[in-house]
């Protein structure tokens, strides 16, 4: 029986899993280089990362399930990726402020030697943020790491106006998609996961 890998540190993954039933037997986080490259717009990006994420991990573990996903947050073909520090992620919700912007998740699943892969995408418009919100948001932390300088079950929430699309997209994994790739490959959610 294959085994389920998730190739993802992100705890966020890890819940939205369990949330549906699935409980990774191993979580094995990929090392690959997430630079994007010149002119390379935010779908292409996540596609490639996604997939690259899946088959480094595969490597490892060839004859079992492993789940990769990468998330990104655009404006138009400009991608916004995890600021680098307080500064950047300030700079980045001052982007986003008043504005729509899109979410982008590409999920690749390597199983049977093949890979399977969706990009799924959410659009999101925040309200006008002030200078003091972004200070307090940015004080939080709550930028670290994350795609687009938020996380949409944070601070962020207070300030969305609109979501259009998939929320768990939002938060690291659209689960309608991952549900079926992995039905797909052969594995089913288990009742002892869900939470009641």
């Amino acid at each position: 029986m294959a085994r389920l890998i998730l190739a993802s540190s992100s705890p966020r993954r890890l819940d939205l899993l369990k949330q549906i039933g699935y409980v990774p037997d191993i979580v094995h986080p990929a090392d690959i280089d997430e630079t994007p490259k010149k002119k390379e717009n935010p779908k292409i990006y996540a596609l490639r990362v996604a997939i690259e994420k899946a088959k480094a991990v595969a490597k490892i573990y060839p004859e079992d399930i492993v789940l990769a996903g990468d998330t990104t947050v655009c404006i138009g073909t400009r991608l916004l990726g995890k600021p680098e520090n307080a500064e950047e992620a300030a700079k980045f919700l001052h982007m986003l402020s008043g504005r729509q912007h899109r979410v982008l998740s590409a999920v690749a699943i390597s199983c049977n030697g093949r890979i399977k892969t969706r990009v799924v995408r959410t659009f999101l418009k925040l309200r006008c943020i002030s200078k003091s919100e972004i200070a307090f948001h940015t004080s939080s932390m709550q930028w670290d790491g994350k795609a687009g300088g938020y996380m949409i079950n944070g601070l962020i929430a207070a300030y969305v106006k609109r979501i259009n699309g998939s929320v768990s997209n939002v938060v690291g994994l659209p689960l309608l998609e991952v549900n079926n790739l992995l039905v797909s490959c052969g594995l089913l959610p288990k009742l002892d996961y869900v939470k009641s």
